[in-house]
């Protein structure tokens, strides 16, 4: 029986992939789960595993080659004895030692099994924890409708069904942990296709020991892991073909190492007040989701690593307003999408941005990093806590362009359907505080990055224009920024601009 190896689902964003290298070559023995090669994506490496214990037939997609999501990379041929169908000379006893249960109903035996598996969650995430089930054991699904969904310390991700079936078993449940390519359930199909590839009586064939003389290439992601954790190749022991350095090698070695490293005690957190046993009785205990741990981790991460500071401006808004009331109609007859605030924030910021481009920039190490780009963070609140789904080329971007890019990322923030694409790789941020009514907050930094502008309530004030009072609508601005590589007068001249161009938006047209 041949059966095919084809490209995983590669993430909510991906669609193609390369293939990087081929751990076996055609006629070689595998095992079940055993790696067979390795894609790489724009985001992340992705290691596919054999689907059952057999022999590499024919490779398909070479190395070098791109290949799409489903995309038939290979076919194996199952070993002798291990075809779903018992052979006639096999005794009442062998026969019972299939995979099939004696016991199934003939039905399921004509049925596929179908493995759910965990889908890439990012380039840093490496697990997630089960949310919630939509589906329970025997229900009927088909193809791509939700199953599940995963939370990470970033998003949370839903997971379609491979194929139409019945959800037969599911192995991860509702708040417990799991590995990116992990498995969480199993369907099984009703369209008359074999079972699920049975073990092979032939054990799986050991990992060949590394050879200290042999030039072995190792996996890509072993070598990108192992310049992440610090360790050089001789302090890893490679389990792969030829003594090949693989991921997992790398994993190990670090975690050993650790393991080995005296660790400082951690500081004791605050203890807790006491509490009254009447008052403990009405309160509630809830634990803290993946992705508010991760906005915890983060912004205290910010405030410990960044010199932040906090420069602050004001400007008036009624050039702005009277602009938007003037075309806000004929705007949304035209483009569909209504004329907001933020795409004229945005605008100003790419205009200031441009005159200071460290505020654009990022520390790396030893070095600045200037982007000669941007992409501009929108920062939104959301049921679950804070994101920042980025607009990418934003300052490529028409005020329509701009304006429909939020209103999309913003509803996809609400749904939860943001992927990590969505909130990587932004260059600026611009958080809204004042949609909640705050008059004036200090925004804390999204590293890497070196600035984020904080926009706040618009309120109507007494202000002197021209030796005269007038009732202006006015709004306070907040720059924070990273002091060790924006200075004093670069974040000032940065709002001034932004002032700016807000106050008299023909401006922006002149690129003055």
């Amino acid at each position: 029986m041949s059966i095919e190896v084809k490209v995983p689902t590669l993430g909510e964003s991906v669609t193609e992939a390369t293939v990087a290298t081929w751990f076996k070559q055609p006629g070689d023995a595998v095992a079940a789960d055993e790696m067979l090669c390795e894609l790489e994506t724009d985001k992340v490496t992705v290691e596919v595993p054999s689907p059952a214990a057999g022999t590499l037939g024919e490779i398909v997609a070479n190395e070098g080659e791109t290949v799409g999501v489903n995309a038939l990379l290979a076919t194996i041929s199952e070993g002798e004895g291990a075809a779903p169908a018992p052979k006639p000379e096999k005794t009442e006893a062998e026969a019972d030692s299939d995979d099939a249960p004696a016991g199934d109903p003939p039905a399921d035996t004509g049925g596929e099994v179908i493995d759910v598996m965990v889908p890439a969650l990012g380039e840093s995430v490496s697990e997630a924890t089960v949310a919630t089930w939509f589906k329970s054991i025997g229900d009927t699904v088909e193809a791509d409708e939700m199953l599940c969904e995963l939370e990470t310390d970033k998003v949370s991700v839903e997971v379609p069904s491979p194929g139409a079936g019945t959800l037969g078993e599911i192995l991860a449940k509702e708040g417990e942990t799991v590995a990116a390519g992990g498995k969480l359930a199993v369907l099984t199909s009703g369209s008359g296709a074999s079972t699920a590839a049975p073990k092979s009586d032939t054990p799986a064939p050991q990992a060949a020991p590394a050879d200290a003389g042999a030039d072995v290439e190792n996996a890509p992601s072993a070598k990108k892991l192992m310049a992440e954790k610090g360790l050089s190749a001789d302090q890893v022991s490679g389990s792969g073909r030829d003594g090949r350095v693989m991921k997992e090698d790398v994993m190990k070695a670090a975690t050993a190492a650790k393991a080995s490293t005296p660790v400082a005690p951690a500081p004791a957190a605050a203890p807790r007040a006491p509490v009254a046993a009447s008052d403990a009785a009405r309160e509630e205990r809830v634990k803290m989701t993946r992705l508010r741990q991760t906005i915890a981790k983060r912004l205290k991460d910010s405030q410990n690593t960044a010199a932040m500071l906090t420069t602050y401006n004001e400007v008036d808004m009624k050039a702005v307003m009277d602009l938007r009331n003037e075309y806000k109609d004929l705007f949304l007859k035209k483009h569909g999408v209504k004329l907001g605030f933020m795409s004229f924030f945005t605008k100003a910021c790419v205009h200031a941005l441009r005159e200071v481009p460290e505020v654009n920039a990022e520390i790396d190490g030893t070095d600045v990093v200037y982007k000669n780009f941007v992409h501009m963070g929108i920062a939104a609140g959301t049921p679950q806590g804070l994101v920042v789904p980025v607009i990418r080329d934003a300052d490529a971007m028409s005020f329509a362009e701009i304006e429909k890019a939020i209103a999309e990322k913003g509803a996809a923030a609400r749904d939860g359907k943001l992927s990590m694409a969505d909130m990587q790789g932004g260059t600026f941020t611009i958080s809204n505080g004042g949609v909640y009514g705050s008059l004036m907050s200090s925004p804390i930094l999204n590293p890497p990055q070196s600035g984020i502008l904080g926009m706040h309530k618009i309120q109507d004030r007494p202000m002197v224009v021209g030796g005269e009072i007038v009732i202006r609508p006015m709004m306070y601005l907040a720059l924070s920024y990273d002091h060790r590589i924006v200075d004093g007068k670069g974040a000032v001249t940065f709002l001034v601009r932004v002032k700016e161009a807000l106050e008299d938006p023909r401006r922006l047209l002149m690129d003055l």
